[in-house]
C-alpha cells in the first residue's frame, strides 16, 4: 500500500492523468497539501473528487505575510486530515521581522493543531533550532517533518518528540548523502515517503516535472538503502501513514 504522503496535485497540469499514472504503478493514496488561502479550494476539490486523495490545510512559511485566520474555516471539511504545510524557512537571508512573523504563524498553527487534535505537516529549512524550539513548546502535537533535508541530529530530536520523517526524491540525488544517512537510520515505524511534486523529481526523472507516480522510484531507493523489498517499503510506509493521519480511511492491502 504505497502512499504519496506529500504532493501538490493542484500545481500539476492534467492532475487526473497524473493520478491515473500513479495508480497504474501501484500508488494507492495521495495527501494533497494546502499552502495558502489562494490554493486551498483547488486542493479540497481534488480530495472531494477522488476517494484516494486527502487534503491538508495550512499556511507555508513563504506565505507568512498573510493572516492565517482563514485556516479555521476549513477545519471541519470531511477530507481534511492534517494541518500544514507550516513551519520555518530561513534558507534565504531574512531579517528579524520576517523571522519573527514566520515563527508567529507557525506557533498559531501548532496551537490550532493542539485544539483540533490534528497531525501537522512541517516544513523546515535552515531553521533547525528554531523549529525544534516551537515543536517542544507544543508537546501534545504529532506530525511529520516533510521533505527532510536537515541533519541526523535534528531528525533524532524530532523522533524524540514523537514526529515522523518523510523522505523525498532528494534521497536519489548525487548530493543527497545527508538524506540517505537519515533514510538508513530512521526507525522503520517513523518513515514516510513523498514526492513533493511538482518539484524534486527523483532519478531517473531528473529535469522532468515531478508527479505522484515517481514516488515508486523514491521508495525503491529507500528500499535499497535499508535492504527492503519494494513490498516492504510500501507496507511499512503505508501503515505509518495510516497511523499518523488517523482520519484517513485507507483500504487494507488490495486497493480501492
Amino acid at each position: 500500500m504505497l502512499v504519496d504522503s506529500h504532493c501538490h496535485l493542484n500545481y500539476l497540469d492534467e492532475p487526473e492523468a497524473r493520478l491515473q499514472a500513479a495508480r497504474a504503478r501501484g500508488v494507492q493514496g495521495f495527501l494533497c497539501i494546502g499552502v495558502d488561502a489562494e490554493g486551498i479550494e483547488a486542493v479540497l476539490a481534488l480530495a472531494d473528487d477522488h476517494a484516494d486523495v486527502w487534503a491538508s490545510v495550512g499556511q507555508h512559511p513563504e506565505a507568512a505575510a498573510a493572516d492565517p485566520g482563514w485556516i479555521d474555516t476549513y477545519l471541519d471539511h470531511p477530507r481534511v486530515v492534517a494541518l500544514g504545510e507550516m513551519g520555518l524557512d530561513f534558507y534565504r537571508e531574512h531579517g528579524a521581522q520576517e523571522k519573527s512573523r514566520q515563527q508567529a504563524r507557525f506557533d498559531y498553527q501548532l496551537h490550532l493543531a493542539e485544539q483540533q487534535r490534528l497531525p501537522v505537516v512541517i516544513h523546515t529549512r535552515g531553521a533547525e533550532s528554531e523549529t525544534l524550539s516551537l515543536l517542544r513548546a507544543h508537546p501534545g502535537v504529532r506530525g511529520v517533518l516533510h521533505c527532510f533535508t536537515e541533519s541526523w541530529e535534528m531528525a533524532s530530536a524530532a523522533l524524540d518528540l514523537g514526529y515522523y520523517v518523510s523522505i523525498s526524491g532528494i534521497v536519489t540525488f548525487r548530493n543527497g548523502e545527508n538524506v540517505r544517512e537519515v533514510a538508513r537510520r530512521l526507525p522503520g515505524d517513523r518513515l514516510l515517503v513523498e514526492t513533493d511534486c511538482p518539484w524534486l523529481a527523483p532519478v531517473p526523472h531528473r529535469g522532468k516535472t515531478n508527479e505522484p507516480a515517481f514516488v515508486v522510484d523514491t521508495a525503491a531507493c529507500i528500499g535499497e538503502l535499508r535492504g527492503w523489498s519494494a513490498e516492504e517499503v510500501a507496507s511499512v510506509t503505508g501503515e505509518n501513514f495510516r497511523r499518523l493521519f488517523d482520519r484517513v480511511r485507507l483500504p487494507e492491502a488490495g486497493g480501492l
